[in-house]
């Protein structure tokens, strides 16, 4: 099956802008690509490219002008509110900058938030031993580094069994060698669970570890290229 026939995800001619009159800012000036299952996808650009606000119109967080987003067929402007709401819940994990973790819960009650929202979640256990978290399940989130509530945050996002594993930015917060780790562990759960990831960054380095990278600036996409001779994330630098 060729790329074109196998559109898992498309965006299609996606405009949004923010302000009216002079004030106006056109954010997305008409976005198209494809993602296939279980693809590792970078939308890489830098700060004011639009690569946020495309992924959080594709997490439906957000609406578009015109153009449209589709899930293997289905269109997100068909959906009304409840139904995108379990749209999110059911076939989207988020990892954020900022790691959003419940304080007064433990490191394995903070994944299992992830669980109930699923359907058809990974076992919880497996989830904390892929991402080296089995000797701090019973920890909170205040005694634990950056890093390993990053780990956190990708256990609760992945043990859902999402789709689509949504990234902003995951090691924005991060040093150098822990940065390494969290994009290996991402790399772990791409390979080990077919998710597929789409992750905004503004390091060129990391487009080396995708299958695909889509290259925004002023809010068009500039280059979609396929990575015929991708790295992994143990091999990357910066």
């Amino acid at each position: 099956m060729t790329r074109s026939e196998h559109r898992f995800l498309e965006i299609v001619d996606l405009k949004k802008s923010f302000g009216e009159g002079e004030a106006r800012q056109d954010v997305l000036r008409g976005v198209d690509f494809t993602v296939q299952k279980g693809e590792f996808c970078v939308l890489l650009g830098p700060s004011g490219s639009g690569k946020s606000t495309l992924l959080n119109i594709i997490g439906g967080i957000d609406k578009q002008d015109s153009g449209y987003v589709a899930i293997d067929g289905d269109k997100l402007e068909h959906m009304d509110e409840k139904q995108i709401t379990m749209y999110r819940r059911l076939h989207l994990g988020y990892v954020f900058q900022m790691y959003n973790l419940i304080p007064n819960l433990n490191v394995k009650e903070n994944i299992e938030v992830g669980a109930y929202l699923s359907g058809h979640p990974l076992d919880t256990e497996e989830v904390l031993t892929t991402l080296g978290l089995q000797d701090h399940k019973y920890k909170y989130p205040n005694q634990l580094s950056g890093g390993q509530q990053q780990r956190v945050s990708i256990g609760r996002a992945v043990v859902k069994n999402p789709d689509i594993l949504m990234c902003d930015e995951p090691t924005g917060a991060l040093d150098y060698k822990t940065s390494k780790e969290i994009l290996a562990l991402i790399e772990d759960c791409n390979m080990k669970y077919g998710t597929t990831v789409i992750m905004v960054t503004h390091n060129e380095a990391i487009s080396k570890m995708a299958d695909h990278v889509i290259r925004l600036r002023d809010g068009v996409v500039r280059h979609d290229i396929i990575n015929e001779k991708k790295i992994s994330a143990s091999e990357l630098e910066w």
